[in-house]
């Protein structure tokens, strides 16, 4: 087993490591290794294997509340282009989005929460999830019972680097993150040769008039003050410039906060879909499977305006830069145990690419310009990032768990 911690190993050291190392989802074996053993050197009870790769870290500190704090430990199938000196030494393989990042900030934190027991109270619930970013992670360790071997928090906390300046913390009531809804579609025609069109159903023309006319959903079905994302990010069709082929399938990634909005959009699709296969001719029903499904982060109004006073004791900037239309499940922890969820976003990019900017459109416009999550370009700086992001959970779970 992999053993990075000691009293004298910088945060920052174990950051790069495991920004070297990355793993996929439910993979994320070594990473779970080494936080296993930092939280067993911490005090804390530990439990590997929860949800497949998921590690649980539990202190029993008295009487009071269970308090959760997550992150998310896997990495993207991706080719880092960052040219860092600690980059990814896994060939398509790279932490594009920063869950190594918020693994540190939780050790950390779990760290300090354990070192000063002292002063508060309760149960402190320090959950390392895997598969964040199949958005099944959650579900696995609750599947494996998370809450029936430790019981259900008061509270769920965490935290997301994204591309704001670092020291600057972004909270947002409400829906924080968007529902995620990503459809699998095959479309059937009928093949045949590239010179007899007349002979077939060509389906790549039926996928190439479905994708356009999926553009409407948004632009003409969904009131404009509403949010709505539809997406086809992959169309896959034939072998051959001369072979029409049998079938063409589309992967649709949909993104909405509002249930009402999400099922609009759903039936839209479903209707477009089974509306150009029958225009076409198409010898079958499309076959349309939802290959995931999840639910928005919705940011609880009084805890985070009960939390919000702990964040700003950090020295950060405290903003609220709206609704994130990226997804994640870190909410299901709170949906299943029916308590308030209080997620925020963690600056790491460099403040000096924010020098001089004095308008909030200036400063939106520079965060634009900057590489975000999921792309190879993705870079938060270490520091002050994993400070900030320690003090943030240790200020955020003291308001939840009692002084002792």
């Amino acid at each position: 087993m992999v053993r990075l911690m000691s009293t004298t190993t910088p945060w920052v050291e174990v950051y790069e490591d495991l920004h070297r190392h990355p793993e996929l989802s439910f993979d994320e074996h070594r990473t779970a290794g080494i936080v296993a053993d930092a939280l067993r050197d911490f005090g804390f009870e530990v439990e590997t294997g929860v949800g497949r790769t998921g590690v649980v870290g539990v202190i029993r500190n008295g009487d009071g509340p269970t308090v959760l704090v997550r992150a998310d430990m896997d990495a993207l199938p991706v080719t880092e282009q960052t040219g860092l000196p600690y980059s990814s030494s896994v060939e398509g393989v790279a932490h594009a989005c920063g869950h190594d990042l918020h693994v540190t900030c939780l050790l950390a934190a779990c760290e300090e929460l354990a070192a000063s027991r002292s002063t508060w109270s309760g149960t402190l619930l320090a959950v390392f999830q895997p598969a964040e970013e199949l958005i099944v992670g959650a579900r696995a360790m609750l599947d494996d019972g998370l809450y029936e071997r430790y019981g259900r928090p008061v509270v769920v906390l965490g935290q997301h680097v994204a591309p704001l300046p670092a020291g600057v913390i972004g909270l947002h009531t409400g829906p924080a993150f968007a529902a995620v809804d990503g459809l699998s579609i095959t479309l059937h025609g009928t093949g045949g040769h590239g010179s007899s069109p007349h002979t077939t159903v060509d389906p790549v023309v039926m996928a190439a008039s479905t994708v356009m006319r999926l553009q409407t959903v948004v632009s003409r079905e969904v009131n404009p003050k509403d949010m709505a994302v539809v997406t086809v990010g992959r169309l896959s069709a034939g072998t051959k410039s001369n072979i029409i082929p049998p079938v063409a399938t589309m992967d649709v990634s949909v993104r909405t906060y509002d249930e009402a909005v999400r099922s609009r959009v759903l039936g839209a699709i479903e209707r477009i879909v089974n509306g150009e296969a029958a225009s076409a001719g198409a010898p079958r029903d499309p076959e349309i499977r939802h290959l995931e499904r999840c639910d928005a982060v919705v940011n609880d109004g009084d805890a985070c305006e009960a939390t919000r006073p702990a964040l700003a004791s950090t020295g950060a900037l405290v903003i609220d830069p709206g609704s994130v239309a990226g997804s994640e499940d870190v909410g299901l922890f709170a949906t299943e145990a029916d308590c308030p969820c209080v997620y925020w976003l963690l600056g790491g990019a460099d403040p000096s690419h924010f020098e001089g900017l004095s308008t909030v459109r200036e400063f939106g416009e520079k965060v634009a310009t900057l590489p975000s999550n999921h792309s190879p370009a993705f870079a938060p700086v270490p520091e002050p990032t994993i400070t900030l992001g320690t003090a943030a959970l240790v200020a955020a779970a003291r308001h939840w768990l009692p002084v002792g």
